[in-house]
């Protein structure tokens, strides 16, 4: 009796001690080697992939269910962020299922999109301009994300 009242005391202990912060697990990415010239933060042994379009890149980095990012990777045709941020915007707003703007920040916005009271999901656009170069952050098309993973996705691809 006093061993079970023991082991039980000592698996909550451990419990205890784990920390569920998944930001913790984010490392830098450096995606050079991918022929975009960014470093985000991404969870360790992301699985990346890259297509070339000629006049875009497509990046894609994965990791299990919960992390999905896409970045479009192309020259600007202008350094106004508050511009290319509004049209992304009117991209979102424009989708039949798009239901609000959960948080809006100066270079990217979390949204909610609801097919019905049982299927809301949440998505984000960033972006950044580096150079000539214009970076559109979001979450992977396939798939249905929490709040909490779009927060986790969108604060990783956030410039430090």
């Amino acid at each position: 009796m006093r061993f079970s009242f023991f082991l039980g005391i000592c698996f909550l202990f451990v419990l205890a001690c784990q920390t569920g912060d998944k930001k913790s697990a984010l490392v830098p990415l450096d995606l050079m080697q991918y022929g975009v010239p960014l470093t985000i933060q991404a969870p360790d042994s992301a699985e990346v992939k890259t297509m070339d379009m000629g006049f875009m890149k497509d990046v894609t980095i994965k990791k299990n269910g919960d992390y999905y990012v896409q970045i479009y990777a192309s020259q600007a045709n202008t350094t106004d962020v508050v511009k290319i941020l509004a049209q992304q915007l009117k991209e979102v707003k424009d989708n039949r299922y798009f239901s609000k703007i959960i948080r809006e920040e100066d270079a990217g916005f979390i949204y909610e999109t609801a097919i019905d009271s049982l299927n809301i999901s949440y998505g984000f656009r960033h972006v950044r301009i580096q150079g000539d170069n214009e970076f559109i952050f979001q979450t992977g098309l396939i798939g249905t994300f929490s709040l909490e993973d779009v927060e986790y996705m969108f604060d990783s691809v956030k410039s430090k």
